[in-house]
């Protein structure tokens, strides 16, 4: 039996319901594009090859594909699922095994499911094996039918289903695992005959069905959110509640305190330290690193790229972007540190506020280890505050201060002592 698998991703939906001109699994949820999740699925399954049947603006999922050395294809028009698998058959003329088919618009699959159903799919030696799930509410998707005996023979789309079969409660999640040969053989014999004119891939179902081939499933039962297709802002709203919820549960077995899951937004690829506290009304924005025993919140924002070092505490009302805050450093309330290197033990007044832009450039400010900026202060990068060095109350700093120095004024000029 042939163990190999390849993943086909179906990715070329237009999502016109978005109403956006940005391709639909380019959407992020978390700070990650749908399609990522999907592709870090394909990693995590350790697939052979994957292939993504992109639509006409595959180029700007090119940086994204690349790293995960994933090939696209085209599909120029829509006419359907089979017709986009086919798209992708010539990219897998020398694999041979099993094929799975993925949707680059279904972001909350899980890998346990997956792996399960390719274990399922290898056991029973299957030449397909369906992800079904059991709902109340089966309106919209497509209906897997039975005969007498349980047997799969077909699957019925919801737009082509007699009352009858719209009563049944076993739904097509999509995702399907294959046997590459017997999958092409019976795409050959697929044909538009349906209420969209269409060429459907679960109609392979069905042909395989009346040859005689075993076709399994594996049923996720009261978990269909893992099976939401993304289809319009609602559902992308949807799908950002439920991640950012898996990733904050994730954060809280770690170690990490969040006083209201409700109330805090943290995207996908953040590191949090245990016994951090992280109170309502703060965003955790992607590639932001924090350390252990820090305080966040309420109301804080954490831009990309910042990182927040033991025992710092940054409080209300606070921004912090592409920059490092050390360790023990206070930043309690109503201030903004832009593109900084901040020291340990620092004390950020209230009302700090780094000048970082001057219209054409992003620029630097340095606070050393120790130093104390008072209420008030600006701080017009390029600047460095030194060892020790104090800024008094309201001022604008607009040049290096040296390690003890103390200043104040606008602009600020060395007190004597």
């Amino acid at each position: 039996m042939d163990k190999k698998f390849a993943g086909i991703i179906l990715a070329a939906g237009e999502g016109t319901r978005m109403k956006s001109d940005i391709p639909k699994v380019l959407h992020p949820i978390c700070g990650r594009p749908m399609l990522g999740y999907v592709l870090e699925l394909a990693k995590a399954l350790k697939l052979s090859k994957i292939i993504v049947v992109a639509g006409n603006k595959k180029e700007l999922l090119k940086d994204l594909l690349d790293g995960y050395k994933a090939k696209a294809v085209c599909q120029n028009r829509r006419l359907g699922t089979a017709d986009a698998v086919k798209i992708a058959q010539p990219a897998l003329v020398s694999f041979s095994g099993n094929i799975l088919i993925l949707y680059g618009d279904q972001p909350l699959l899980e890998a346990k499911t997956l792996k399960e159903l390719i274990r399922k799919h290898l056991s029973a030696g299957a030449c397909a094996t369906i992800l079904s799930a059991r709902t109340e509410n089966p309106c919209g998707y497509g209906r897997i039918v039975r005969d007498n005996y349980g047997r799969i023979t077909a699957i019925i789309e919801d737009k082509d289903a007699t009352d009858e079969q719209k009563r049944i409660k076993e739904v097509n999640t999509g995702i399907i695992c294959f046997k590459k040969n017997e999958l092409f053989k019976a795409m050959a014999k697929i044909r538009p005959d349906n209420a969209k004119k269409e060429y459907y891939l679960t109609d392979a179902i069905k042909i395989m069905a009346r040859s005689g081939l075993s076709i399994e499933s594996l049923s996720i039962v009261d978990d269909l959110e893992q099976a939401h297709g993304i289809n319009s802002r609602q559902d992308l709203a949807q799908a950002q509640k439920i991640m950012r919820q898996r990733i904050l549960g994730n954060l809280m077995s770690q170690g990490v305190g969040i006083i209201d899951p409700q109330a805090t937004y943290v995207d996908y690829d953040c590191k949090i330290g245990r016994d951090t506290i992280i109170y309502p009304f703060t965003v955790i924005e992607k590639d932001v690193i924090i350390g252990k025993f820090c305080r966040l919140g309420p109301f804080c924002h954490l831009r990309p790229g910042s990182r927040i070092e033991d025992r710092a505490v940054v409080g209300n009302f606070t921004e912090v972007a592409r920059s490092r805050i050390g360790k023990g450093t206070l930043m309690k309330h109503f201030s903004y540190i832009g593109d900084a290197a901040v020291g340990n033990n620092v004390n950020i007044g209230c009302g700090t506020v780094t000048a970082n832009f001057d219209g054409k450039n992003k620029l630097k400010t340095v606070i050393s280890d120790n130093a104390f900026i008072g209420s008030d202060t600006i701080l017009r990068a390029p600047v460095k505050i030194g060892k020790k060095a104090v800024t008094g109350a309201g001022a604008v700093v607009t040049k290096d201060v040296k390690s003890g120095e103390v200043v104040a004024g606008v602009p600020a000029r060395p007190l004597k002592r």
